[in-house]
């Protein structure tokens, strides 16, 4: 899943990019509410971690903007964390809202629970024949052997399975995986699903669609 997280605390917003990535999520940065709006124009986000009190373009205005054109669930946060504050960023089209400061952990739930929301309904623990992957814990089987990806396999594998036997470009998942800084021409996602193919073992579980993507076929 690809996240936006508008935070111009930069300690701050270090800090919460690299948990969610650990945790298998691509996350862009956006330190003001202009940037924030420039890239969200420019990619899919599923979900926006928006800090309310924003420079040069409030975080209301960003909010508001976000929701009227949809697309993307939108957590916000503020270091005000009044009744008034939550109905008043509720009201703007938040989706949740989430005082500063903040554990970590309840972050990333309520990411999680976003992202579950901006998606198809899909099964908790996804399976294909012997593979089980359980997104939650961040674990995945075949045959009963755990499977040790790395951040970038695990969230090719996640897309292929959600997709239920469908094919996925590339580029949707350069686009879903990786985050901005991602060069357009690179080869990584093809390299990915090498490795990954690797490590799933056989019978070979994943195909390749000549000029159109790869697909998960039990």
């Amino acid at each position: 899943m690809r996240i936006l997280l508008v935070e111009d605390e930069q300690p701050l917003a270090k800090y919460v990019a690299a948990g969610l990535r650990k945790h298998g999520f691509a996350v862009d940065l956006a330190p003001d509410g202009r940037t924030a709006l420039d890239k969200w124009e420019c990619a899919t986000y599923d979900v926006v971690v928006l800090d309310r009190d924003l420079p040069v373009v409030h975080g209301d205005t960003v909010c508001r903007r976000l929701a009227e054109h949809g697309g993307s669930r939108i957590l916000m946060l503020t270091a005000s964390g009044t009744v008034q504050d939550r109905v008043e960023g509720l009201t703007l089209g938040a989706d949740d809202y989430l005082g500063k400061p903040f554990a970590f952990a309840e972050l990333l739930a309520r990411v999680h629970a976003l992202s579950r929301r901006s998606a198809p309904a899909r099964p908790p623990v996804l399976r294909a024949a012997d593979l089980v992957l359980d997104p939650a814990r961040r674990t995945a089987e075949r045959g009963g052997r755990l499977l040790h990806l790395a951040p970038k396999e695990f969230g090719v594998l996640e897309h292929l399975m959600a997709a239920r036997g469908d094919v996925i470009s590339a580029e949707t998942l350069l686009e879903k995986v990786w985050d901005e800084h991602a060069d357009p021409f690179t080869n990584a996602v093809r390299i990915t699903i090498g490795t990954l193919r690797r490590k799933l073992g056989d019978p070979p579980l994943i195909t390749t669609v000549t000029g159109s993507g790869y697909r998960l076929e039990p």
